[in-house]
């Protein structure tokens, strides 16, 4: 599949969004092994990129997961359950278990969790089914590797594999949610309908970027230049515009926003070229969480708006990314490393020069660039 064009970039900083909702820290922070995330920075990958300083939000190291998905997924799960079952006490996971299992809640009404995914989602789905003593049923399509449905099917989920690509694998999962009782759909892509299970995902990955605002600030930084964001559905890209364009934070504290995607599914530089939400057929990448066709439907204002810059990128740009952070001591997946690889695409190369000029990089102070390992290596390192 070719691609009509690989870039599209424009300046976007002067559109702004209610602030985030921050509700989700508090909860995180109770969690089962929560901690920040380490903020890492890299300095011989800075040198390569042109840029004065980049720093790497290394989420391979989020819980025992070793990806942010359950940022969103167990705040998602929380809040849906809590909605269905009528819990009112503190937003605590163990506080929502117990009453389930006072009340048995989840035996009569047959609740389970249920959701479609290409990798980390649905993991992070099924460990909040499991913390909360539910059942988890995975829908998945058929390209994902045997690994990722070993590591689903380790934290106690059904899991189904449909013959089709990742948006036939989330229809799989609309209809059981639609014709089975007591099942909560927590899918991370919106449609007209189904817009606040998504709505609290997104929410739930703003405890990641407040972390990246104090792991900042400790490092002397007051502002980032431009950061750079993974996209598959675009609900990461939609916490990020939430976070920097914000009409809370100054103007001059808002960077630049790029957005990166796989050559073989670039829906939303499709639809940021097209001006209008539109769905691409996809292919075999090894960025296996970003192989998505269609945006969500709530990401997409946010994405239309705020998204200074988009890039495709190619699997031997994610496998050379991956090997640049392994370089700074970062164990990333190629979906993990796909930020970096569109920092570099976007920065070096024959074109860079024109697109720096895009992306306002061309001052005389050197720039600060921030990208985001969202998740570490199918087999982690011994």
């Amino acid at each position: 599949m070719t691609l009509p064009q690989s870039w599209f970039a424009r300046d976007a900083r002067g559109w702004t969004c209610e602030p985030p909702d921050s509700g989700a820290a508090a909860f995180h922070r109770g969690l089962p092994g929560y901690a920040a995330t380490p903020l890492a920075e890299a300095p011989g990958l800075a040198a390569e990129l042109g840029v004065g300083r980049l720093f790497v939000k290394d989420e391979s190291a989020r819980f025992d997961l070793r990806a942010f998905k359950f940022l969103g997924a167990s705040w998602a799960g929380f809040r849906a359950v809590a909605a269905r079952t009528g819990y009112a006490g503190p937003a605590a996971l163990d506080g929502l278990r117990a009453q389930l299992r006072e009340l048995e809640t989840a035996d009569e009404a047959g609740l389970a969790l249920v959701t479609a995914t290409d990798g980390n989602h649905g993991r992070a789905v099924a460990r909040t089914a499991r913390l909360l003593g539910l059942p988890a049923r995975v829908y998945l399509p058929r390209v994902v590797p045997d690994v990722v449905i070993d590591r689903i099917s380790a934290e106690g989920a059904r899991i189904t594999v449909v013959d089709a690509d990742y948006d036939g694998a989330v229809a799989a999962a609309r209809s059981d949610a639609d014709g089975v009782a007591g099942a909560v759909l927590i899918q991370d892509t919106a449609w007209a309908g189904y817009e606040q299970v998504p709505s609290w995902i997104v929410d739930g990955y703003e405890t990641m970027f407040a972390e990246i605002d104090a792991q900042l600030s400790a490092a002397g930084v007051s502002a980032v230049d431009l950061v750079s964001v993974q996209v598959g559905v675009g609900s990461l890209a939609q916490a990020a515009v939430a976070h920097y364009r914000s009409s809370a934070l100054a103007a001059a504290a808002r960077p630049r926003l790029l957005c990166v995607e796989p050559d073989t599914a670039a829906c939303v530089l499709r639809s940021l070229a097209d001006g209008a939400l539109v769905s691409v057929p996809t292919d075999v990448t090894v960025m296996n969480g970003l192989n998505c066709g269609t945006p969500s439907s709530i990401a997409w204002p946010y994405l239309r708006g705020g998204l200074d810059a988009a890039i495709a990128v190619t699997d031997d740009d994610a496998r050379a990314a991956v090997a640049g952070l392994a370089s700074a001591g970062i164990a990333a997946g190629p979906s993990g490393a796909a930020g970096l690889a569109g920092l570099r695409a976007a920065l070096t190369g024959p074109d860079a020069a024109a697109r720096r000029h895009d992306l306002g990089l061309g001052g005389d102070r050197p720039p600060v660039v921030l990208c985001i390992c969202t998740e570490g290596p199918l087999t982690p390192r011994p």
